[in-house]
């Protein structure tokens, strides 16, 4: 943990994860890296369906609730909750205890089988929105950072058409972020290049 309070000094970081240690690790390890496991891809649609009306923050301090209290994010498991489980999950300090995005979850767990079975797998879904191709912008400062494009408005439109819940426009351009379907990095981020890199 003492190395990334160093590293602040010897890297430039996107100004957004600068609050706590944790925060940190997560944009130089995970963010806008290109994720290519639905299971990956479910966990992050649980925690940003989660966030909504909150921040980034309080649901990445959660996140080993999360992990526990939804099976690891194995989607096959989620849906199957039943009403007690859902139940016993509002009742669980170590999550949102909101009823509806409990509900949202595993409601968006059989959803996302429903986009597979489609598909094949929701990873590939998601990668022909940009042709299989991560996009690779180039922004100067967090104000030039859209919070939803023409892209994330056509993804959410098609997975509210499929019946997905708690995943507008706003949630699905963050998703795209984190999965790195768009690389969001700061161009002077030290991650920039380095996750533009790992686009297959």
């Amino acid at each position: 943990m003492s190395d990334y309070k160093h590293d602040q000094t010897q890297k430039f970081r996107c100004p957004w994860c600068l609050g706590f240690e944790d925060y940190i690790r997560y944009h130089d390890e995970e963010w806008g890296v290109p994720v290519y496991s639905d299971r990956t891809h479910f966990e992050f649609l649980i925690l940003e369906s989660a966030q909504a009306g909150l921040s980034w923050a309080t649901i990445l301090k959660k996140r080993a609730g999360y992990a526990k209290a939804f099976g690891s994010f194995d989607y096959q498991k989620v849906a199957e909750f039943s009403e007690d489980k859902i139940t016993e999950l509002t009742k669980d300090p170590s999550i949102v205890r909101n009823r509806l995005k409990i509900e949202a979850a595993v409601n968006n767990a059989r959803r996302f089988m429903e986009v597979q079975s489609k598909y094949g797998t929701f990873t590939g879904f998601m990668l022909d929105f940009v042709d299989g191709k991560p996009v690779q912008n180039a922004w100067n400062n967090m104000e030039e950072v859209p919070s939803t494009t023409e892209l994330s408005n056509k993804i959410a439109k098609e997975l509210k058409r499929y019946g997905f819940k708690f995943l507008g426009s706003t949630t699905i351009y963050a998703h795209m972020q984190a999965t790195g379907i768009i690389n969001d990095h700061l161009v002077q981020c030290y991650r920039h290049q380095e996750v533009k890199r790992m686009a297959k």
